[in-house]
């Protein structure tokens, strides 16, 4: 096992952290928060057509790279440090393995290389009222009659749907867990955006009477689970890869205020409660950083590690938890204020707790697995 970065992983990052920090510096993250849309186009486009990194894990037939998953990781690590706010998770990770793991030629074709090219935005519709990641939980019908399929029901906490072209939506039909591939603009869809702490695009998604044909059903009818839990792992790695960039930028953002910060003529670094909070922080990061390049290669290599991403996304939503809650009280008050940046990473911290999974429910995976 290899962690040193090749020189092509190594150039990756240096362009991906300095497209954002050009184009969308920590003010501009705040603006865009704040617009309806909760993405800027332009950026989207210029991601696809100078960096190419839509495509870095796709299939070269479609005009990907082909690279392997820890390069996928070390962007969504560039994206976590600079809280970039874009469709990136749902389009490329949760849909594109979908499509690229389950699609036929046809839909990869069609799907794939319009991710690739920036031309297409996509949405994963799976939480029902429950909100569990268990596809059993997945409830809504899709009823069959002849050539398609009507779907009828509610999704909750949908990604990018308010600016999303396409929907990949799981549904239940007779042969079980079906995923169907739903235009945007179809008749019966009404979709909402929530007011989140994260202040991202998350939406409700309502379905009635939607009509689907059987040829935009995402693999086979039935298939739906096998394909959400194989992606379901390789988002969950990525996203604690978003939340450690986060919480890189977190701590050295920390510790340079407390350098800056003087209190009775000393600088806060120097009081011992302050170093014993960021000492804490450091050995957090640093646990959960080897652990997710461990497990990167484990994927890469095809090697089982449905534990070690449970395992990881459970210690993580703890760590950046403790990160952005002392980023913020080492700030003070002013911590909280949309004045100050680490205020993101705070918001964030809470809100991907239980994005691909809370603790509670990956210790109970864990628990599952060693037969408890």
């Amino acid at each position: 096992m290899d962690f040193d970065f090749n020189s092509d992983q190594d150039m990756i990052i240096k362009s991906v952290a300095e497209f954002l920090k050009k184009e969308c510096p920590y003010e501009t993250v705040k603006d865009i928060e704040d617009s309806e849309e909760g993405y800027d186009k332009k950026m989207w486009k210029k991601m696809a057509q100078q960096l190419e990194l839509q495509g870095i894990y796709f299939p070269e037939e479609f005009g990907g790279f082909e690279d392997d998953f820890l390069t996928l990781c070390l962007i969504m690590y560039e994206i976590g440090k600079m809280t970039f706010p874009s469709p990136y998770f749902s389009t490329v990770i949760q849909c594109g393995i979908l499509v690229m793991e389950g699609g036929d030629k046809k839909q990869k074709k069609d799907i794939l290389t319009k991710i690739i090219k920036g031309k297409l935005i996509m949405a994963l519709a799976q939480y029902e009222e429950d909100a569990s990641l268990d596809p059993e939980f997945i409830q809504m019908p899709a009823t069959a009659s002849g050539d398609e399929y009507t779907l009828n029901g509610t999704k909750l906490f949908v990604g990018d749907a308010n600016i999303a072209d396409k929907i990949i939506s799981a549904a239940r039909t007779d042969e079980g867990i079906t995923l169907f591939i739903v235009d945007k603009k179809t008749d019966g869809i009404t979709i909402t955006k929530r007011n989140s702490i994260a202040k991202d695009n998350t939406c409700d998604v309502e379905f009635k009477d939607v009509k689907v044909s059987k040829d935009n059903i995402l693999g086979k009818p039935g298939q739906g689970e096998e394909l959400l839990n194989s992606m379901l792992e390789k988002a969950t790695v990525a996203k604690c890869a978003e939340m450690l960039g986060g919480c890189e930028a977190a701590i050295l953002m920390t510790a340079e205020y407390a350098k800056g910060r003087v209190q009775y003529k000393t600088p806060i670094a120097a009081f011992q409660s302050i170093q014993h909070y960021m000492a804490n922080m450091k050995l957090g990061y640093d646990t959960c950083i080897n652990y997710l390049y461990k497990i990167a290669w484990m994927i890469d290599e095809g090697v089982e590690c449905s534990r070690d991403v449970s395992a990881l996304k459970s210690r993580l939503n703890e760590v950046y938890n403790f990160i952005g809650d002392r980023g913020v009280q080492i700030h003070g008050g002013i911590g909280t204020t949309r004045e100050f940046n680490i205020g993101l990473f705070y918001r964030r911290a809470k809100a991907f707790e239980f994005m691909m999974g809370d603790s509670e429910y990956h210790n109970e995976k864990i628990a599952q697995s060693l037969g408890l």
